[in-house]
Parts: C-alpha cells; structure tokens; sequence
C-alpha cells in the first residue's frame, strides 16, 4: 500500500467497521437540515443563572481537541478547605430531546475516535463551536461545586446552571511539564494575570484528592493506549498515550463531579443512568496473578487490598508496571450504564471505589452524559424527569451496547494501523505479554509497537498475564488481524 494512502484506507475501514456494528459514520439529511438553522449559541437570561463570567476558568484537553466539554476553577472556601467548581457545557440548550440531531446521538450514543478521523456524536458545527467551552467565548454551562477539605475528600457538593467564560484553552502534555518544571509557561499562562496561581492551587487540590481515592480503594492503573503518528498522510509510528500530571488534574475532578451529581440526583428524587464496574468475575486471577509476584490478596474481590497491591508493584517495578495494569483491566471487565431508580441502591464502580458514580461531563462526546444533563435541569427546575424510567433502562442497554461497538471500532482501527506498521516485519520475535484468554481465542501485547495480537499457535496453557515471546506470522491490514506464534 502507498504510503500517501494511509489515513484514507484507514478511514475507509473505519467506516465499514462503523457500519457493520450498527453506527452511523455519516450525519442524515434531517440532521443537516437542523444544523443549517442553528446560527448561534443558547442563550437564556433567566436570573437563577449564576453569572460567573468572571472567575478564572479555563481547559486542559489534548492538544488538537476542540469539543471542549468543562473549565475548571478553584477558590478558598474558608479555613484549609477549597472550593472547586467544574463547568459543564449546556449542550441541551441547543441540542433539543427529540430533534433529528438528537436522535443521531441517540442512535450512535458516542464518538468514535479511530486512528484516522474522529467520528463526532454532534455535528461539528455545534461540538467545536456552538456548544463548545471555546477560548473567550460566552457559554451556558451546568455547574458543579464541591467543597474539598483538607485531606482531599468531597465534603459537600450542589449543582446549578451558571455563564461562564473560558479565559484560557490549555493542552495536557505543555501544562503538565510547566507543573513538573521540565518546560515553560504555555503562552497562554504566562499571558493571562493569576493563571499561573490558580493552575498550581488546581493541581495541589487535585493532588490530595488522588490521594484521598487511593486510600479508599481506587485503583492506580497505568496502560499504554497507542496513539497514530502521522507524517502527512502517511503512518510513521504508533506510540503510547502516557499519563501526566494535569491528565490526572482533569480525571480528579471529573469522578469528583459525577459522583457529586450522582448525588445530587438522588437526593431531589430523579432517576438517573448510572456507570458502574461490578466486582470482577476473574477475581481468581488476579489472585494468582499477585501470588506470582510474592503477594497475597483476600480470596473475595477487595478495591483496597488490590490498590495496596498495585501500588506496591509501581514502587518496585515501574517499568513493568503497565503491563500488570493491562492483565488487570482486562481481568476486571467492562463497565456498563444501569438506570438507577429514586430511592435504588446501585451497585457503584470497583475501579474507582465510589458507590454513586454517573457519567455527566462530556455531553458533546456521550450520550449518557447529555442525558442526565436533562435530568439535572429538570430536577433544578422542579419538573418531572423527561424520561420514564422504562426509557431509560433501554437507553442504559443501548448506551452500554453502542460504547462497546465503538471501543471494537477503534480497537479494529488501531489493529489495521498496527498491521500497516507491521506488514514488512514477518518473521520477527518479540517480547509479549498475554492480554486475553478464552474460548474465542488468545491475545498477547508486544512492547514495541505497543500492538496486540491473536496467538494462533502454541496458545496452549497461557493465560492473562504470563509473559511470553513470540514471531510474528501474519498480518492483514483490512480485517486488522496480526496473528503470532509462540515460540520457545
């Protein structure tokens, strides 16, 4: 294959995948229709909106992202504790429940981001524009406080709707080594007066939540998702996505609100879609798994005794460690949306230790997240939830249904670019790690690319986990299948 063909062969083959898993690559002729007479963003001059156009907000995404969902902005509350309020953009004021727009978000529930396009969930013209928190422009946001004190734990929380303004669009990896001091301000930093002081409070708040979800169970996972390199057209290398300091800052902060607006939910009596992460079923594994490496974990499922365990494994093999985290994230399993009734007990998430979690920050990339923010103006307002809650169970089912297809899509995408990378390396050995284990097949992960693949022979006797060398002995970018061999 030519090189200048890459990213277009691969788009290609993402929308077949699309296709095949029931998601719409293409936006219809209503949605278009809809979109043309959308011309400006929401506004509402209800005075119960909080004006906070003056506070220090600002974005932290990744450098190319311009579907920008929160700000963020910290301020004292009084003794040691800290304020923290996390903005949130008020896509249903443009995006009306119902309308053609709508219902393409209903149908695909997600974006899909493959390693040639981005498949928005919105039209562009509203994710990057009219509903997005862009640099300097005007927004209406849902609004979520938390009092944080302090040892890092949410002590109160409220959720209302606000305008607000962002001063300052950041990217991760330049924001997390002015933090770290092994860069520069970015411009914008340097450029807007107190920002560099608000950032640094930011990061010491978010610093002691971490720490606080740790002690309570949360677990310190570190896999390496490959990202595409592309020179032009063509695909150079496929790299790990690593974490920094200010991907965290935003994560801290993200579970904190959605827990907060779990809560918040409950107590004005409104369903709500929850994200939950069951006990995992592979437990035994992981098990034997830490009893390889010279640990003891409890025979039954315990967040703690895992995170305790993990964070051990990081202090004495850090180069290793994304490889143990990758066996335990498949060993966990999947997370999926449930509706959580008024008054429910819902099963919360293992992975992050909370009992109420929701997924609300992201209503221009998540359906779900739109949802309950139709559920919080609703309850805000003293209106009755817009949707019964037989509707929102089948919505939970096809939320977790869509995600999945979406997480096969980018998974297929990012195979077919492994395969492209791959294709000439024939007869190559590698080192692996085992990555899945069933009756559907064995799959390892080599290091360099980080790539996986199914092990077509000598699969017999390995499971999740065990380290293994193989040779590589087939790739085919359509189907993005890379198939190995293991070998002595």
């Amino acid at each position: 294959m030519a090189s200048y063909q890459h990213r277009g062969e691969l788009r290609a083959i993402a929308r077949r995948a699309m296709i095949e898993r029931g998601l719409e690559p293409d936006f219809s002729p209503a949605v278009l229709a809809e979109i043309g007479g959308i011309t400006r963003p929401a506004d509402d001059r209800d005075p119960a909106i909080h004006d906070l156009r003056h506070l220090l907000w600002a974005s932290i995404d990744n450098d190319d992202s311009r579907d920008l969902d929160q700000l963020s902005v910290a301020e004292p509350a009084g003794g040691d504790a800290m304020k923290i309020l996390v903005a949130v953009a008020d896509v249903d004021a443009v995006v009306r429940k119902g309308s053609a727009i709508d219902g393409h978000a209903r149908t695909n529930t997600t974006s899909v981001y493959t390693a040639a396009d981005v498949f928005p969930m919105l039209p562009e013209k509203l994710s990057t524009d009219l509903t997005s928190l862009g640099e300097g422009d005007e927004r209406l946001a849902l609004v979520v406080e938390m009092t944080i004190g302090v040892d890092g734990a949410v002590a109160s929380g409220n959720v209302y709707r606000g305008r607000v303004v962002n001063h300052a669009k950041l990217a991760y990896n330049a924001v997390a080594a002015w933090l770290d001091a092994t860069g520069p301000a970015p411009p914008r930093v340097a450029a807007v007066p107190g920002l560099d002081v608000q950032l640094r409070l930011q990061d010491r708040v978010a610093q002691a939540m971490r720490a606080q979800r740790h002690r309570r169970g949360a677990l310190s996972l570190e896999t390496l998702e490959p990202r595409p390199v592309f020179d032009g057209d063509m695909l150079a290398d496929l790299l790990p996505d690593e974490k920094n300091r200010a991907k965290e800052l935003i994560e801290d902060y993200m579970i904190a609100a959605n827990e907060v607006t779990a809560k918040f939910l409950d107590a004005r009596g409104s369903p709500s879609l929850r994200r939950v992460l069951r006990a995992p079923e592979r437990w035994e594994r992981i098990v034997e798994l830490a009893a390889g490496l010279g640990e003891r974990l409890p025979p039954a499922p315990d967040a703690r005794a895992l995170e305790a365990f993990l964070g051990a494994r990081r202090r004495a093999d850090p180069a290793r460690f994304p490889d143990l985290s990758l066996s335990v994230v498949k060993l966990l399993g999947s997370g999926e949306y449930v509706l959580d009734p008024p008054g429910g007990a819902p099963d919360g998430h293992f992975g992050l230790a909370v009992r109420d979690y929701t997924h609300s920050t992201a209503p221009n990339r998540r359906f779900p997240d739109l949802i309950t923010q139709r559920l919080l103006k609703a309850a805000l307002a003293g209106r009755s939830a817009p949707y019964t809650d037989v509707e929102l169970a089948a919505l939970a089912r096809r939320c977790t249904e869509q995600e999945d297809n979406a997480d096969k899509v980018e998974r297929q995408v990012r195979k077919s670019a492994a395969a492209l990378l791959l294709a000439s390396r024939i007869g190559e050995r590698f080192d692996a790690i085992v990555t899945g284990a069933s009756l559907k097949g064995t799959w390892a992960r080599v290091l360099r690319p980080p790539v996986e693949g199914k092990v077509v022979r000598g699969f017999e006797g390995i499971d999740v986990g065990d380290r293994v060398r193989v040779e590589l002995v087939r790739t085919d970018v359509e189907r993005g299948f890379i198939d190995f061999a293991r070998v002595s």
